[in-house]
């Protein structure tokens, strides 16, 4: 009787992942360096360096970002960014401030917003980024006998006990 009937577009469009963050540069860090890899990253602190990222990148309020090119899936800046930005979708927004030139697909911003720089509007980006880095036979050794150590862990009464962890089955 309430139910929507629903339409033949809107029963045949993929429903999208949802980007999420996976990482934060806190406010009152700094930091340079390279941020490479696939997740979502949150920066409200300062970063100077390289950002080639499979995700989003969102540039908060108290967020500085410096770097000659910025490569990620959705760039959303509600801070301040110098440099070039590639990407998939650009919002930037009342706050927000860019110095340097855009490519994009999409390109979103509110009243307010700041950008000094060209937009060139494609109607597909490559991003040209690495995959994701695999991790080496060492690391992956590493990463096995961390998990084979037994760990101690406090109690709620004071006294220590121990958890052994089980190493996983491969194939």
């Amino acid at each position: 009787m309430f139910k929507r009937p629903t339409t033949s577009t809107e029963s045949s469009q993929p429903i999208q992942a949802v980007e999420r963050i996976t990482s934060v540069l806190g406010p009152g860090l700094i930091w340079h360096g390279a941020i490479n890899g696939t997740g979502g990253v949150r920066v409200e602190g300062a970063f100077e360096g390289e950002i080639a990222l499979h995700g989003i990148l969102v540039v908060g309020e108290t967020g500085r970002v410096t770097c000659e090119n910025i490569r990620a899936s959705a760039v959303i800046v509600a801070g301040a960014v110098r440099g070039n930005i590639t990407t998939q979708k650009l919002e930037i927004r009342a706050s927000g401030r860019v110095w340097g030139d855009v490519v994009t697909t999409a390109f979103v911003t509110e009243e307010g917003a700041f950008l000094r720089g060209q937009i060139r509007m494609e109607e597909r980006v490559e991003l040209d980024l690495e995959a994701a880095p695999e991790s080496t036979p060492a690391e992956a050794a590493q990463a096995e006998s961390i998990a084979a150590t037994p760990m101690a862990v406090p109690a709620t009464d004071s006294t220590p006990s121990t958890i052994i962890r089980k190493k996983k089955a491969t194939s």
